[in-house]
């Protein structure tokens, strides 16, 4: 399949359609692995996510700062905006996230 792929970026096919083909396999494979994480893997999932997430709002800061020193590239300081917003909501969720479940496991006070 990825070979399919390749040969088809390299036959001429338009970039958005190739870029928009990978998009769409990439929402299929990553439903297919998270659906079938068991409950127990959940946690150390959701920090492997996190570490993610701080990955992607690095470039997405690389994007808009991109996109601010060229000017009338508007996309790529839009899309590099949302990106920072949601990465941010992400990262922050799986440390609350993370301390709720960590608060389950200590001692109760009396």
């Amino acid at each position: 399949m990825l070979s399919m792929l390749i040969m088809a970026a390299a036959s001429g096919v338009s970039p958005i359609v190739f870029q928009l083909t990978i998009f769409v396999l990439a929402i299929f494979v990553g439903y297919y692995v998270v659906w079938s994480v068991t409950p127990a893997l959940h946690t150390p999932l959701m920090a492997v996510t996190n570490a993610i997430s701080s990955v992607i709002i690095v470039g997405a800061l690389v994007a808009v700062s991109a996109g601010a020193s060229e000017a009338g590239n508007d996309i790529s300081t839009w899309t590099g905006g949302a990106a920072v917003a949601l990465c941010a909501v992400n990262i922050f969720g799986g440390f609350l996230v993370t301390q709720r479940m960590l608060a389950m496991y200590k001692k109760k006070q009396k």
